[in-house]
């Protein structure tokens, strides 16, 4: 045990320090404070339902009818007992608070991949501080994004494990990329798992030309067979979860269309807009060297200080102060600091000013073949954050990669690149320290990457409006919008407009002269180690203080004590009004409410109290989706909403904020007989026929149904009935009595990937009916109906997972076994 200490005692210092560092960043978690973090509030309402029944039952339903009528509760919280990395995970949660844990992971998972690259255990250190604190990794933590922190934390690890195999210790670097890889996939964020294999793919890419150069394909082939099976044991692990999301995913908005009459609808995936939606700017990518180039996150926070120009343009002609006035000229015209092209942005992508600096170094200089899989990569996954910015490469991916258009926001591909420049800038430092270039040349090289880097930030600190407009494409209608509030006193409005324009200029001048200092800083410490004016273990230590100064400082601007709250006051978040107490006190278990004082269908402030039509989730059911935009966006079908049985309607009274309730008295009910069936020949002639139906007296059946029906055996009778007995959001009970049979209509949502209906403990078929519900002919006479939610894709995806956890703690135990007893023979 001693000797193990002593041979690790240096990595066990540093990971010391990344925890204390990770606490003093956080020190409100050490007053039992958490993070205020607006998607973690909105998905615990989302996930309201789920956990109230998991506390009843000891475990969660496999479906929640809390949001978009019902959906899959896999798709917001569900366990996966039978995955190893559920208890990992949950392990590294328990033991440190958030968001101190997800930090930790990027230090130690970025060290981890250092220290394979065989740099300088402090050196392999300043590495992971420079990729931990990119301030896009903690923006996307105050925002509330734990599942892509968790995806990004793991990439390093993965890429680590990938080239151990390929230098030979096939054991232990098939079975760490096995352990990673099943990390990143229960970390549940497809889009960031998606983009590193687009990044292995390229690397693996060139491993395979300098295999054939080399004559090394037989041990290639060795690697590669180990990567293989590390890759399948990473998928077992996590079938339950894969199959799942796999199966809702191709009945989802990313899935394909059931609508062709609609132009705009596209025919699988999303649409090229909505995915575009947040693209990079391509000037914006100067924000990695210059953080607020482009007036840092859409905020106003600069322009309301006395010394702003726009401050002081506004207080001359409000005469007092012109906050007000700023907050609300943002809220009705756009007024704001930044000025780049996406709908809003929490901050910018900034890598760190001497990061930057030795990146440039590092092409210059590091001759490792990794170099050109940076760089490949780089330039590839900038042309693809450009999105509709640079479209003639995004629209190949979008086109023809498979299952690239099923992902949003593609300027997140970036985080990949905040791991990629930090590795280049370090391996530029290794090899300055290894010698393989004389000091002349050292010199040379590092002074032409100084000017580069620091001659862009000297330029933009002395005249930014010669190389940036501070200006936005909008801003000729912002000036019109301004024009027409001053009544049509042009002058005035493009003196306001200017002074925003000198203010973000000032903003960037700011920054880049910030960063010119930290370029001047970086230079000198490398300089004098270059020429042996410093040792290499003191100008690592510097070096690293600075780098993590400068980015601490950055990411303090969107991370900080503020973004902290009580537990309680974030518990407590959605207080129920008067309206949402009076509908609780309903004591039907399952109607739903229709809130219209909220923007109902991207809002899950709803779904803390109620049931509701409406909620918040990326992916909602496609047919779902189309039943918003057909029936319940332009206008709001009185029909859809009965079938719904959507049985409260909460409005605000305009004059006086008062928030009203109102019933429904047309309202469906959980379930219904129809007297007659109307048949469509598709999905279009369904969404037609709803648009003007009564659903209480006909189902409007797509034909292809038309075999599960009887119509001979059918009749209506007055005498008839049907009642929802007991509720659970997966297993539904009714009885209904009837002298014929009968044709039923339920009011839960149709999702055949899982819901099994059984009369009298009988598995019998149902149908989709109204586009969106479930419906059954039954027989005559007295039954019990039971829907039971019963997805295979999750319970023999979880038997999958068992088998799949046994044969990675295996190969982990062997791999480690392996390694220690060829230490002993060394």
């Amino acid at each position: 045990m001693n000797n193990w200490l002593k041979a690790n005692g240096i990595h066990l210092a540093i990971i010391g320090f990344f925890v204390i560092i990770c606490f003093v960043y956080f020190s409100p978690v050490m007053q039992g404070k958490a993070p205020a973090q607006s998607d973690v509030i909105q998905a615990k309402a989302t996930a309201k339902e789920i956990m109230d029944y998991k506390a009843k039952d000891g475990k969660g339903p496999l479906w929640t009818n809390q949001m978009f009528g019902g959906m899959p509760a896999y798709q917001i919280w569900v366990q996966h007992p039978m995955n190893v990395g559920t208890y990992v995970i949950s392990t590294i949660k328990a033991v440190f608070p958030d968001p101190v844990d997800a930090v930790l992971l990027y230090l130690v998972g970025a060290y981890l991949l250092f220290c394979v690259l065989r740099v300088n255990p402090w050196l392999a250190a300043v590495g992971a501080i420079a990729f931990a604190f990119t301030s896009y990794n903690f923006i996307i933590i105050a925002a509330g994004h734990s599942n892509k922190a968790l995806a990004i934390a793991f990439i390093a690890p993965i890429i680590a494990g990938v080239i151990l195999t390929l230098r030979g210790r096939y054991w232990l670097g098939g079975s760490l990329t096995a352990l990673f890889m099943a990390l990143e996939i229960r970390a549940n964020h497809i889009q960031m798992t998606y983009y590193l294999m687009i990044a292995l793919l390229i690397f693996i890419g060139i491993e395979i030309y300098h295999a054939v150069k080399e004559k090394k394909l037989a041990a290639f082939g060795k690697s590669m067979t180990f990567l293989g099976i590390a890759l399948v044991v990473s998928l077992m692990v996590n079938a339950g979860k894969l199959w799942t999301t796999y199966e809702y995913g191709l009945e989802s908005n990313r899935g394909k269309s059931n609508i062709t009459t609609d132009k705009s609808e596209e025919k699988n995936g999303l649409s090229k807009e909505y995915a575009y939606g947040w693209s990079q700017g391509v000037g914006e990518s100067f924000t990695f060297l210059i953080p607020n180039l482009y007036g840092g996150a859409t905020s106003i926070d600069q322009m309301v200080k006395p010394e702003s120009h726009t401050y002081k343009a506004l207080q001359g002609i409000t005469g007092g102060d012109p906050t007000q006035a700023i907050q609300q000229l943002a809220g009705q015209i756009g007024l704001q600091q930044y000025w780049g092209e996406k709908p809003g942005t929490s901050g910018p992508y900034y890598f760190g000013a001497i990061v930057c600096f030795l990146f440039v170094f590092g092409l210059l200089i590091v001759k490792s073949r990794l170099k050109w899989w940076i760089v490949g990569t780089t330039v590839l996954f900038m042309l693809l954050s450009f999105g509709k910015n640079a479209p003639f490469v995004s629209d190949l991916f979008f086109e023809y990669f498979p299952m690239y258009n099923k992902f949003r926001a593609v300027e997140s591909i970036l985080a990949l690149v905040g791991l990629l420049v930090p590795i280049l800038a370090v391996l530029a430092i290794k090899e300055a320290q290894e010698g393989s270039y004389d000091q002349k040349t050292l010199t040379k090289k590092l002074t032409i990457a100084a000017a580069i880097t620091g001659g862009f930030a000297l330029l933009v600190a002395i005249m930014p409006t010669a190389f940036f407009s501070f200006t936005s494409s909008s801003h000729p209608q912002m000036l019109q919008a301004l024009t027409q509030m001053l009544e049509n006193n042009r002058g005035v409005a493009e003196s306001i407009t200017n002074a925003l324009i000198q203010d973000r200029a000032d903003i960037a001048r700011a920054d880049a002269l910030r960063s010119l200092i930290l370029i001047l800083i970086g230079y000198a410490l490398v300089w004098a180690f270059i020429n042996k004016k410093l040792n290499a273990q003191t100008t690592i230590i510097i070096l690293g203080l600075v780098i993590l100064t400068d980015l601490w400082q950055v990411d303090r601007r969107y991370l900080n004590n503020n973004n902290f709250a009580s537990k309680s006051d974030l518990t407590n978040h959605f207080q129920p009004r008067d309206v949402d107490t009076f509908i609780m006190a309903d004591k039907d278990p399952n109607f739903r409410v229709l809130d219209l004082t909220i923007s109902t269908f991207s809002d899950a402030s709803a779904s803390q109290f109620h049931k509701t039509i409406g909620g918040y989730h990326a992916a909602k059911l496609k047919r779902y989706q189309e039943l918003i935009d057909n029936q319940l966006t332009k206008s709001v079908n009185q029909d859809v909403l009965d079938m719904l049985n959507t049985k409260y309607i909460i409005t605000q009274d305009p004059k006086n904020g008062s928030y009203k309730m109102q019933r429904n008295p047309t309202a469906a009910g959980n379930a219904w007989i129809v007297q007659n069936v109307q048949y469509a020949q598709n999905a279009d002639e369904e969404m037609k026929a709803i648009s003007s139906f009564d659903p209480k007296k006909e189902a409007i059946v797509d034909i292809k149904y038309k075999p599960l029906i009887d119509t001979k055996r059918l009749g209506a009778d007055p005498s008839a009935s049907i009642k929802l007995d007991s509720y659970h959001p997966d297993h539904l009970v009714y009885s209904y009595s009837a002298p014929r049979d009968i044709i039923a209509v339920f009011s839960e949502i149709y999702y055949d990937k899982g819901w099994n209906m059984y009369v009298d403990g009988v598995k019998k078929p149902y149908f989709r009916a109204d586009y969106v519900l479930r419906a059954a002919q039954l027989e005559a006479g007295n039954h019990k109906v039971e829907f039971k939610f019963e997805p295979v894709s999750y319970y023999m995806g979880e038997n999958i997972s068992l088998v799949g956890s046994i044969l990675l703690i295996a190969g982990l135990g062997f791999a480690f076994y392996s390694e220690n007893k060829k230490k002993k023979a060394a």
